[in-house]
């Protein structure tokens, strides 16, 4: 190791040129930081080896020309410049220098390492008064406030939540739903505070007024805007039957439902309806995975046969009802509730289709969720039979001046040749609110992404990439029963999307595939040959 500039600066040997070749990467250690090395058509780059979403090390990844993409989550970074491309996440890679002298590759790194890089974003300048509303406080409105600045927007942004709470990673609560509010804050009060950024905690927009540019809030006061974002999310769907309002029938929506919901299932009896897998608000098997070892019973109530079913299969779906049953959760599939029998208010037993009756002192519902636009009654804004906002392919409504984003929207899919649909998770939501902060500012840039899924099974993760909607087949690598599979679903004699368990990084890989456009054909997933996924 040799130092630089004054001990600024720490430079290291960290490998030969000849130990990687084109397309290869490699992790390196330079003063206890770890750094992954790429080299592409000749030249070496250098960028953090972590994930900046949760911390995976990059190098299990895949890597495809100038990106690399987490193998957990599907967040994409360039790395050349450390930028991130794809989601979940909000920071960039730190980048470092590299020079190749005598056939051997030297890092140089600054002595304050750091595993992120916020993008360099702009602030509010005093006398600029335009300004960009933006309502709702989940993933889509924070890409969009940081995209303005980023891009670099000098006006005033406000940002409207119901939330008591400043933006969260809310795809926690159902797995760690007893967790610290400081644990799960996507930006800490200062970050908002140095860029400018408003946010109006437990506020809430009851109308909009389109013509006069203003919205209405709860308190009766009026804001106006310049330019507005839609991003009010979805709520959860309530049980339509006898005795859903008694106390202790739960949605999953907020921190405090979280909080509430393990307070009362410690050491009692847990029932959960609905076994979906899109959608934070209803992952019922989640809740079911991290309430088995501490209410005194866990029971799940499914429709179908299986959890997941019409998403990932029944194959899929009989694993991971046969992980939780190792855990003594009762499953009743193929069932319903038809009512919710009380006393003194609050729950005592559910009552299945079926007749049966299963004693309960909480219910946890999720079973879908309905688009967040019954604000929007009374304008022209564009709204679907199903209740979304209708955008276009840069997140534009019908309405100049009016954008939308995230899991309140219905928007052009390029993976399925640009037909409208309404996908409810995490990284479309990003995806979204940044297109929409670029068309915000005049820059059209439409939207192309891989819809990228996953969840958390008692340890166990399932990732999911692609929009498998009308899949006709499912090809099998690996096996369902040793819980280590690859899943290719099939339409049309292509690959529309995977799944896998303990597979990692391969549909990280198939998801690059599907955004660069490339074909996967039927036989390529039948072929015991996976060269071309190129797994290590």
């Amino acid at each position: 190791m040799e130092s630089t500039n004054k001990s600024e600066e720490i430079t290291e040997m960290v490998c030969l040129q000849s130990d990687l070749q084109d397309g290869q990467m490699k992790q390196v250690v330079v003063d206890n930081h770890k750094i992954l090395l790429v080299r592409n058509k000749g030249e070496f780059t250098a960028v953090g080896g972590l994930c900046t979403h949760y911390g995976v090390p990059l190098i299990k990844g895949a890597l495809l020309g100038e990106r690399v993409r987490c193998p957990l989550h599907g967040a994409c970074f360039n790395t050349k410049t450390g930028d991130i491309e794809e989601f979940p996440g909000l920071d960039c890679l730190p980048t470092y220098k590299v020079k190749v002298e005598d056939g051997k590759v030297y890092i140089t790194a600054g002595k304050e390492m750091q595993n992120k890089r916020v993008k360099e974003m702009s602030v509010r300048v005093p006398g600029v008064s335009h300004t960009f509303v933006i309502i709702g406080g989940g993933p889509a409105s924070l890409q969009c406030a940081e995209t303005l600045r980023q891009n670099p927007y000098e006006g005033r942004i406000i940002i409207i939540s119901k939330d008591e709470q400043l933006p969260l990673d809310k795809t926690k609560l159902s797995k760690a739903m007893n967790i610290e509010i400081e644990k799960i804050l996507l930006r800490q009060r200062d970050f908002f505070q140095k860029y400018g950024i408003e946010v109006w905690t437990k506020k809430e927009v009851m109308s909009v007024d389109t013509e006069a540019k203003t919205v209405t809030l709860n308190d009766g006061t009026n804001q106006h805007y310049d330019q507005l974002l839609i991003s009010t999310g979805a709520r959860p769907r309530p049980l339509q039957c006898p005795g859903a309002e008694l106390k202790n029938v739960k949605l999953l929506q907020s921190y405090k439902d979280a909080i509430e919901i393990h307070q009362i299932s410690v050491g009692k009896r847990a029932v959960i309806v609905g076994t979906s897998f899109i959608g934070i608000k209803t992952k019922g098997m989640e809740v079911a995975a991290y309430l088995s070892d501490k209410a005194s019973s866990v029971t799940v109530i499914g429709n179908s046969k299986f959890p997941f079913k019409s998403s990932l299969g029944p194959d899929i779906g009989k694993v991971t009802m046969q992980m939780l049953e190792e855990k003594n959760v009762k499953f009743y599939m193929s069932n319903g509730v038809t009512e919710i029998r009380g006393e003194n208010g609050k729950v005592k037993e559910v009552v299945l289709k079926n007749g049966e009756v299963l004693p309960a002192d909480i219910v946890i519902v999720g079973i879908g969720v309905i688009p967040n636009t019954d604000f929007l009654k009374g304008t022209s804004v564009e709204i679907d039979s199903q209740k979304a906002v209708v955008v276009d392919k840069f997140m534009r409504t019908n309405i100049p001046d009016i954008f939308g984003a995230g899991d309140v929207v219905s928007f052009p899919l390029p993976l399925v040749g640009d037909r409208r649909v309404n996908i409810g998770h995490w990284q479309l939501a990003q995806a979204h609110g940044r297109i929409a902060g670029l068309s915000m500012l005049n820059q059209q840039v439409p939207i192309n992404t891989v819809p990228y899924f996953w969840t958390m099974l008692l340890g166990k993760g399932i990732r999911y990439a692609g929009y498998g909607e009308g899949y006709t087949e499912i090809v099998f690598k690996g096996s369902t029963e040793e819980r280590k599979f690859l899943a290719f679903y099939i339409k049309d004699d292509q690959v529309v999307a995977a799944a896998s368990m303990n597979f990692d990084p391969a549909v990280s890989r198939v998801a690059e595939m599907l955004l660069m456009g490339k074909k996967i054909t039927k036989t390529q997933a039948q072929s015991d040959d996976l060269s071309w996924l190129q797994l290590p």
